[in-house]
Formats: C-alpha cells, structure tokens, sequence
C-alpha cells in the first residue's frame, strides 16, 4: 500500500513539475524594417550575410521555437520618410509581406524596425536631416499603422549603430549628424514607454549597448570605406553582422518571451 502511495505520489510530482516546465515551443514571423543595414547591401553576399540571415539562425537554434520566418525589408539610403504609410514608398512592401505572415494565426508576428542612421544625416537621403521629434513622430505613425493592421504584431524597437564622425559619402553626416543620431534614443524610449499603456505587451525596446559596443570596436566591425574626409566606419561588415545580429536577438527574445 505505501509503495503505491509512493508511486502515485512520484508520478503526481511528475506531472506537476513538466506542466511548469516552460512554455510551448512558438512560431515566430519576422519582417524586418531598415535601411543598408538591415539590408547588407555594403556585405559581399548579402543573401548569405546579412543580419536578418543570422538572426534567424540563432532562433531557429533555440528549443522555444519550433519554426521562423522572415522576410527582409531593408532599402538602402532609406530614412523613416520613406516608411511613412501616407507616403506609399515601403510601406505596401512591408504589408505585402506581414499580410502572407499574418495568414498563420498560430505564429506570432514581429516586426523589427531599425531606422535612424539616414535621418540623422545633414543630405541627402530623403527627408534628412530629420530632427528628433519628427523622427519620434514618423515612427509612431509608422508603429501605430501596422498595430492597426495586425492588433496581435510585436515591435522590437533596435537602437541604431554608432559610425565615425568623419562619415561622408554621396551623403553627409559627420559629428553634426552622430550628435542627430543619439537625441533618437530617448525617442525610441519614449515611443516604447507610451505604447506600455495604448498597447501593453506590444512594443519593445532592443539593447542599447549596441551602440557603444560598435563604436569601441570600428575595426573590427565595420567595412572601412572611403569618403571626403577620409576611412570611415558606417556598414558592419561579416563579423559586424553577426555581432548585430546578437544584439537584435536579445530584443526579440524579451519580445516574445
């Protein structure tokens, strides 16, 4: 009789401890939201190497995902104007992939958006320079146009890359727009602090120390290019990617967590 009990007793202890084991393993669809970056298109083989690439092998790697999806909306030289939904230059792209997304209503759908670095240029890409509370102001209606869209979507809000000070292409940045860039972060803060209360659970932030992680490591990390002012930093390059992709991971997973 007591070896029953005991039995029983295992085996209820059992039941109890897998129930709280962890949550199921989830689908997650991904569409990514950017400019060169998100893109790779500074990378050799941006098919292979840029970040979304590796994002998606680091959580398709996870044993909480049972399977992921992304499609890579990154455009070059492109700013939050070009993402404004009234504006209808990326916009119907983005919908036009989260609409195919958003036909599984068992995964969960995220967006990640890292937008910035064109803004903060002094020209040339459209709409630049875009001061802070524009910015703030654009990628509301740009967040608040896809909640509209799909009510159940996740935001991870990525901080964007430090680059040098002397970057100048066929676009000019330099310290004037490194200073543009960093008045965005508590920009970004905000944006995630207001949705907390309009849309709980909805809209993250990723990891701020992206930002000086790069900035400490130019050499390693960025393809150095050449501009009128000298070698600059702007584009990771293969490591770079890698390394983001890290960074951007850590913001999806607090989102779905």
């Amino acid at each position: 009789m007591m070896k029953n009990i005991a039995n029983y007793t295992c085996l209820l202890l059992f039941f109890v401890l897998t129930s709280f084991s962890g949550k199921k393993a989830q689908k997650l669809n991904i569409v990514f939201i950017g400019d060169s970056i998100t893109e790779g298109g500074a990378l050799p083989d941006p098919k292979t190497e840029a970040t979304p690439i590796y994002v998606a092998e680091l959580l398709r790697h996870r044993k909480d995902i049972s399977s992921l999806n992304f499609s890579n909306k990154g455009f070059s030289g492109h700013t939050t104007v070009d993402f404004l939904p009234t504006n209808n230059i990326d916009f119907p792209k983005v919908v036009e992939a989260a609409d195919i997304f958003a036909q599984d209503k068992t995964a969960t759908l995220l967006f990640s958006i890292m937008l910035g670095t064109n803004d903060s240029a002094m020209f040339g890409p459209n709409g630049s320079p875009v001061q802070a509370t524009q910015y703030k102001d654009n990628l509301n209606a740009l967040i608040n146009a896809l909640i509209k869209k799909y009510p159940d979507a996740k935001f991870v809000l990525q901080y964007p890359l430090w680059y040098s000070p002397n970057t100048h292409n066929n676009a000019g940045y330099m310290q004037e727009g490194l200073d543009r860039l960093s008045s965005y972060f508590s920009e970004i803060e905000a944006i995630s602090a207001a949705h907390k209360i309009s849309h709980p659970n909805q809209v993250y932030l990723g990891n701020k120390a992206v930002f000086s992680f790069f900035q400490k490591n130019p050499k390693q990390l960025f393809k150095a290019e050449e501009g009128k002012h000298g070698t600059f930093y702007l584009h990771p390059n293969a490591e770079g990617s890698k390394a983001l992709a890290e960074f951007w991971v850590k913001g999806i997973l607090n989102a779905i967590k």
